[in-house]
């Protein structure tokens, strides 16, 4: 666990850091800060998709996953309307920032929360904690963190510094469980849930850069389909079998 305790506490750091420092910046900067940073996660998210969807084979570029990144979006994304997600946590952070009298709690929350758990780094980095005690993986993830965190706390607000405790609870948890997932968090699996989630971290992106807004909240049972749809090929085949 020593790796995610560090990564918690380099975004809390950076968070508070970024919280701090908003106050020094002009309300005249704060939409061309926004608009690079909504350009950053937007090329950040792109690169993702692209490294967890094209491969070189024999010299040439191939592609693979495009429908279902279609089908895991759109029927992730209905699961997440149908939960209202997204109007749920919105009332909930509403409630929060009234009692904090202080604004810009959802933003910073989802934004840091999905930022700093999606990506293989998150999942490779926490299961050799977990299986080998080698916290390097994570190590330099917190420092690409707390420098997000800044960032994100510079033009989000305080609820960047909470997403920390998703991080707690998703990459701990992975550690945890590290020798149950080790066999399952691998190969095209994993490549199919980072395919996914920098999608999504391409939907961040736009929410900083377009006055209409995606509800990425609803967008994140997107990330449980890859691993329904893995076990449902596992079953076919002992079905075929």
């Amino acid at each position: 666990m020593t790796g995610t305790l560090v990564n918690c506490a380099a975004v809390v750091a950076g968070g508070a850091i970024g919280v701090f420092l908003k106050k020094g910046i002009k309300e005249s900067f704060t939409e061309s800060i926004n608009k690079s940073l909504g350009l950053a996660i937007f090329v950040i998210g792109l690169n993702g998709v692209i490294a967890n969807m094209f491969s070189v084979n024999d010299g040439k570029l191939a592609s693979s996953g495009e429908l279902l990144l279609v089908v895991f979006l759109v029927l992730g994304t209905f699961a997440g309307e149908l939960l209202r997600l997204d109007d749920r946590f919105t009332k909930f952070s509403n409630r929060i920032e009234s009692k904090f009298k202080n604004g810009g709690f959802a933003s910073g929350f989802i934004g840091g929360t999905l930022l700093f758990n999606i990506g293989a780094m998150a999942i490779i980095g926490s299961l050799n904690d977990g299986l080998k005690g080698d916290s390097s993986v994570l190590f330099i993830k917190s420092a690409l963190d707390f420098t997000s965190s800044i960032i994100l706390g510079a033009t989000l607000g305080f609820g960047v510094i909470f997403s920390a405790i998703t991080i707690l609870l998703y990459q701990g948890g992975i550690t945890l469980l590290a020798g149950t997932l080790s066999g399952l968090l691998e190969g095209e699996l994993l490549r199919q849930i980072c395919m996914v989630g920098y999608a999504i971290i391409v939907a961040i992106g736009f929410n900083f850069l377009l006055t209409k807004k995606f509800k990425t909240l609803n967008m994140v049972p997107s990330l449980l389909l890859p691993v329904a749809y893995h076990y449902i090929l596992i079953l076919i085949n002992l079905i075929r079998a």
